[in-house]
Order: C-alpha cells, then sequence, then structure tokens
C-alpha cells in the first residue's frame, strides 16, 4: 500500500513538473513573440525616418547644385570680354578668363563655342579647337532665347550635364556659352554611406547613381544585375531572418527598405535602399537576451529537477569512477607528451645555435661590408693627416687621428657584434638620441659628401627624438641609407638627398634622393641582391639594416617617390612606448 502511494505521489509529481515547463516554454514563445513585433516596428520606423532624412538632404543639395549653376550662362553670355574676343575673334585671353570664373562657381568645366561650334575657350585645354555644331546643346542654344539644360551620355559610361546659352550682341548671334555641372561629387559623397542611391530622369532612366552598373538603365534592370540564383534561394533570404522585417525592394538578393523622394527639376526623382541590418542587429540582440534568460531559467528548472533523481546516483558514481580511471590513464599520456615536448624543446634549442653557427659565415660577409665605409673614411683621413704634418699643421693632423680612433672603436664594435651573435643572449639597449645619432653619422660620411658635393637638406625636430636601442647599429643603419642615396645620386646633375627627422607615435627618420628610383621593391631586402656594379658592393646593406630595425621594435621600408627617386623611412618606437620596447628585447 505505501509503495502504490509512493508511486501515484512520483506520477503526480512527474504531471506537475512537466505541466510547469510546458507552461514556462509557452511564456517564452509568447515574450519573445511580442517583443520580437514591438521592436521590429520601433526600430524600422526610426530607420526609415533617419533615411527619410537623408534622402531629402541629398536631393535638396543636388537642387541647390543645379540653380546655382543655372545663373551662370545668363551672366557669362553678357561678360563684356567675351563678347570682344568673339567679334574681334583675339581669344588669346579667353581661356584664362574662364579659368579664373570656374573656381568661384563650383562648376566643372567651363566652355566658349564661336558662332560656327568651334571650341575657342575651354578651361580644359584639351578641348580647345573641337567642333560642336552638330550637338543639340549648341543648337538649341542658338535657336533659343533662354538657357538650355542637356544631360548627354559619355562614350565611357555616365552621364554629364550642362547649362548652354547663346551670346549675341546688337542682334546678332556671336557664339555659345557652356556650363558643365558636376553632378558626379554627389555620387563620390553618396558612395561613402551604407545606403544605395539612384537618380532617374523623367523617362525612368537613372542617370546618377552609387553603383556605376546602374546609369542607363531603369529601376527593375538595376535591381535585377545580380539577383539570387534562384526564386527558392530567394525566399531563404528573405525568410532566414526570423524578425519578419517588411521588405519593400531586393537587392542582390536581400531584402531593403525603398524611399523615393521627387526633385523639383524636370521630372527628376530619387530613390535610396536602406538595409535592414542596424534593424536585425538590434531586435536580436534584445532576443538574444530574453532567450538567454529563459534558458537559464530552464536550465535552474533542470538543475533542481536532476536532485530529485536519487536513483540514478549509482548510475553516476559507476561512471564517475571509470572517469576518474580515464583521467589518470589521460594524466600520464600528458606526463609522457610533457617529457617528450621538454626533449624536443631541448633539441630545438641545440638546432637553433648550431644553425646561429652556420650562420657565421654569411655573417661575416655582413660584417666585411660593414667594415668597408670605416675604412674608406679612415683612407681619406689618413691621407688629410699626412698632407696636415707636411704642411706643419700638427694641431689639425691630431683632429684627423681623433676622427681615425672613433673609426677604429666602431670597426672594434661591430666585430664584437659578430661575437656575440654565436652567443646565446642580447646586450641591453639604452637611450638614443635619433639627432645626435644622425649627426655622428654624417660625420663619418664627410668624406664622401665633400667629394660628390650634394646638396644636403636635413629637417629635424627643435626637441631631441629619444628611442630605445643600440646607438651604434642605429648609426649603421643611417649610414647604409646615407650611402645608397649617394649611390642613386651618381647619375644626376645636380644631386640631392633630403633627410627628415619627425616624432610621432614613432621616430621616423625619411631619407629621400632624386636618383632613378627602385626597380624591384620585393627583392630590396635580400642578402645578396644588388644593382652596384661588381666589386662596387656584395648587396648586403640593406637586408642588415631591415634585420637592425626588425631587432629594435621597428621596421625599415621603401618605396618610389611621387616626384622620382627612392624613399626610405626607418620607424623605431618612441621611449615611453613600454610594450613596444618590450616585444623588441
Amino acid at each position: 500500500m505505501a509503495e502504490a502511494t509512493d508511486n501515484r505521489r512520483t506520477l503526480t509529481v512527474s504531471w506537475r513538473i512537466r505541466l510547469a515547463i510546458g507552461a514556462l516554454m509557452v511564456l517564452a514563445v509568447v515574450v519573445i513573440s511580442v517583443t520580437n513585433s514591438l521592436l521590429t516596428d520601433r526600430f524600422t520606423e526610426s530607420t526609415r525616418s533617419r533615411a527619410e532624412l537623408r534622402i531629402a538632404l541629398y536631393s535638396g543639395n543636388l537642387l541647390a547644385e543645379l540653380r546655382q549653376n543655372a545663373i551662370v550662362p545668363q551672366l557669362l553670355a553678357r561678360d563684356p570680354t567675351l563678347i570682344s574676343a568673339l567679334q574681334t575673334a583675339d581669344y588669346s585671353l579667353s581661356t584664362q578668363r574662364l579659368i579664373s570664373f570656374v573656381e568661384e562657381i563650383g562648376a566643372a568645366s567651363l566652355m566658349l563655342y564661336d558662332v560656327d561650334g568651334r571650341t575657342v575657350a575651354a578651361t580644359d585645354r584639351n578641348r580647345l579647337g573641337s567642333n560642336h555644331r552638330s550637338e543639340a546643346y549648341f543648337v538649341d542654344a542658338i535657336r533659343s532665347n533662354a538657357t538650355i539644360f542637356s544631360t548627354i551620355k559619355r562614350d565611357g559610361g555616365g552621364y554629364k550635364f550642362m547649362y548652354s546659352r547663346r551670346i549675341q550682341e546688337g542682334g546678332a548671334t556671336l557664339g555659345v556659352i557652356a556650363v558643365e555641372v558636376d553632378l558626379q561629387k554627389f555620387e563620390r559623397a553618396w558612395a561613402g554611406i551604407s545606403d544605395a542611391v539612384i537618380v532617374m530622369d523623367s523617362t525612368g532612366e537613372i542617370i546618377l547613381a552609387t553603383e556605376p552598373r546602374w546609369r542607363g538603365l531603369t529601376e527593375p534592370d538595376a535591381l535585377s544585375t545580380q539577383p539570387a540564383r534562384s526564386a527558392i534561394e530567394r525566399a531563404i533570404k528573405a525568410t532566414a531572418d526570423w524578425t519578419a522585417l517588411p521588405p519593400d525592394a531586393y537587392l542582390q538578393g536581400e531584402a531593403v527598405m525603398r524611399l523615393e523622394s521627387k526633385i523639383p527639376f524636370r521630372g527628376w526623382r530619387m530613390t535610396s535602399y536602406t538595409t535592414y541590418a542596424s534593424v536585425r542587429e538590434k531586435v536580436n540582440g534584445v532576443l538574444a537576451l530574453e532567450v538567454m534568460g529563459f534558458a537559464i531559467l530552464l536550465a535552474l528548472t533542470f538543475y533542481f529537477l536532476s536532485r530529485r533523481t536519487a536513483g540514478r546516483l549509482a548510475i553516476f558514481q559507476r561512471e564517475s569512477a571509470k572517469l576518474r580511471a580515464l583521467n589518470a590513464a589521460l594524466q600520464r599520456e600528458i606526463a609522457e607528451r610533457k617529457r617528450v615536448q621538454e626533449t624536443l624543446a631541448v633539441a630545438e634549442q641545440t638546432l637553433e645555435q648550431s644553425s646561429k653557427l652556420a650562420a657565421l659565415g654569411e655573417m661575416s660577409a655582413a660584417v666585411s661590408h660593414e667594415l668597408n665605409q670605416p675604412l674608406a673614411a679612415m683612407k681619406t683621413y689618413l691621407a688629410g693627416a699626412r698632407l696636415l704634418l707636411r704642411r706643419n699643421r700638427p694641431e689639425e693632423a691630431l683632429s684627423s687621428f681623433g676622427r681615425i680612433d672613433d673609426l677604429i672603436e666602431r670597426m672594434g664594435a661591430i666585430t664584437r657584434q659578430l661575437k656575440s651573435y654565436a652567443r646565446k643572449g642580447q646586450e641591453a639597449f639604452s637611450p638614443v638620441d635619433m639627432g645626435a645619432a644622425l649627426a655622428s653619422s654624417l660625420s663619418m660620411m664627410e668624406p664622401q659628401l665633400r667629394q660628390r658635393q650634394v646638396q644636403i637638406s636635413r629637417i629635424l625636430p627643435d626637441a631631441p627624438v629619444m628611442v630605445m636601442g643600440d646607438r651604434m647599429r642605429i648609426e649603421q643603419v643611417m649610414v647604409n641609407l646615407l650611402r645608397n642615396a649617394l649611390d642613386a645620386t651618381k647619375s644626376e646633375r645636380n644631386p640631392h638627398v633630403e633627410i627628415m627627422l619627425s616624432a610621432g607615435e614613432t621616430a621616423t627618420l625619411t631619407v629621400r634622393d632624386n636618383g632613378p628610383g627602385i626597380e624591384d621593391l620585393d627583392a630590396l631586402f635580400e642578402p645578396f641582391y644588388t644593382t652596384k656594379q661588381p666589386g662596387d658592393g656584395v648587396g648586403l646593406g640593406l637586408a642588415i639594416s631591415s634585420g637592425i630595425v626588425a631587432d629594435l621594435g621597428g621596421r625599415l621600408t621603401a618605396r618610389n617617390g611621387q616626384a622620382g627617386g627612392a624613399v626610405f623611412e626607418m620607424q623605431l618606437p618612441i621611449l615611453g612606448d613600454t610594450d613596444t620596447m618590450e616585444a623588441a628585447e
């Protein structure tokens, strides 16, 4: 009897639990459906209001531009200078006068035609001499006393818009003045927004559009240029978002909101297409929070239910024992894997050290390349000291010997780099003044600069530019960049090298020359790549310099200047950028 009572109680509790879970699911569906409907309508209306404001602003700007340019032909048709030029056929100053007008007016271009349709003056000098006798904007302007507006389709696509008016004096027609309106600037401005915008004339043909392929088409043809692959795929796209937003049109298979505004100018209309992406994101964000809340509530319900299932405790305990045994086996396997990884790490470290020693041959060639510059400077200083001693000027000779001593110290530092490379570890960095390092590099390059007579322009900031690094290696990079600039200007009649040091987010040293530029930018920083004659270089300077700058946490880039020549930029972290310095170390 007691057992039957317990069973009835268990069944009753089970039915109550099922009813509670069912009621919770129904409540979740109702709440989510109501929230979806209300928020969808609210955010859709907000998006539509913003889109209406945008299209009103765009149409107003377009109409203002057309009206502003409509009065220009009427004013220029009365200009005495242009009338006199047409009467005397002296157009020497007409083009310059039109150029002075176009900057104030803001039009795309101005053209002056004589009575035969020949272009006698234009802001675009390439159009001078062209004949427009048969063009509609010329013929209609000759026949009419009013200003004529014309829409002309370009050969390469798109349209140009022109106002034209005839010029007459004393009842005689002298020519035609034409103004090309720059409406393409609105297309460029509209292209920076997420909406798609088109402008159609009275016939429904698209004359302005954010999508260039739509020009010259009707709206249905434009919308079907890239449709969904099939009707089924379009239906799936339309119903995939369960917010059920009402689409006005489909743009490339995606539901969009369509708005249209009439432009009070020759029956023009403007249409914009706004995606529902922002509405979907906002609605789905709120719905996701609600779903998460109900999911947590449901999870808590199941958690408390699981505690009431005492009969399954024994099964869980057996499963736990199996899991513990499996866990122990996994722990043993993990320990074995760790031991293998440690052995592999030791082997990799040994292999890395062996690779360094194997690379010493290449490093020796690099050090030889870097020693050439101090050796050349020492030779020049020795020759100067010998000449000074012969002329009984010992103090100046001692100055040359002092510079030779500095160069010997620099050569010693370069050779120490080769020794430190074979050992593990790295020397500590110290603060370096980029301006002082540049002055020292120019001092080393002084003999070559005097011999070549190269014009050096330096642009340096007033405050010191400090970086964290190795001054000798930074000067090494600067000397390589200066030497490359000097070599690049050997064939120039007036060699010029511009050096600019600036401080912003990084310390940037720019070296610009007026040489022939760089032919192969991709292989520029590869070892042993050079464009010099055999015997003049081994092609390691830029490869070494790039490696040095990378070790210091910066980067070395090269490009060809717009006015010719090569431009090298060395960027290093400004002193105080701790994250970058730690990464470099």
